[in-house]
């Protein structure tokens, strides 16, 4: 996919690629169950569960935070406002709702990537088990059926947070599966180590 976006190898973040492990069929189109990354706790495991078709891609970033999961989860829960920390869109406003599940906004994206604006719903917003998930549903873009949910836990010594972003998107014609990953993970990595920074100042203060 066209863009001057590299991905970055950033501290205590990592990527995990599709695992083509199970198969089904449906509709006569192979289906392909994308297993979650391991490790995760047991009650996160099925939102990064993710039915491919052959002409989708997906897959999970995670990132290591050393700020609360209250913190953090304010930050990111934020569905009106996600320029926060995703810092390649211009602006956001609600178009449809208060920011409940079902909600829509309108996020309109930096020049320079082969985006101009994405229409986009809350799909989920659990706030006792910290998890938000959003689809694109329209907008002059190229992300097509681009679904995403994230997860937020506290590590094993319980002072700090893992963030499991993962998501589906379709590949557009004349790409690769392996192009689309690499731009939407590129995407994907550098908001959350901005999340991660943010975070971590706000705690340190």
């Amino acid at each position: 996919m066209p863009s001057s976006l590299q991905l970055q190898r950033i501290y205590n973040t990592t990527t995990t690629n599709t695992d083509y492990s199970y198969q089904k069929r449906s509709n006569n189109n192979v289906c392909t169950i994308i297993p979650p990354p391991l490790g995760l706790p047991e009650n996160i495991k099925h939102h990064h569960t993710h039915m491919i078709t052959s002409k989708q891609s997906s897959s999970t970033v995670i990132q290591t935070i050393s700020a609360p999961i209250s913190i953090v989860w304010s930050i990111i829960r934020n569905f009106e406002n996600p320029q926060i920390y995703k810092h390649f869109i211009k602006s956001c406003h609600v178009i449809h709702g208060d920011g409940a599940v079902g909600s829509l906004r309108e996020v309109h994206v930096i020049s320079g990537l082969p985006a101009v604006s994405s229409i986009e719903r809350l799909d989920i917003l659990d706030e006792e088990c910290h998890v938000i998930g959003f689809s694109v549903v329209g907008g002059d873009h190229r992300l097509n059926n681009y679904r995403s949910v994230t997860t937020l836990h506290t590590t094993d010594t319980g002072n700090g947070t893992v963030v499991v972003e993962s998501y589906v998107v379709d590949v557009p014609e004349g790409n690769t599966k392996e192009e689309t990953c690499g731009f939407a993970n590129t995407i994907v990595t550098c908001n959350l180590h901005s999340l991660a920074k943010i975070a971590e100042n706000l705690t340190n203060k």
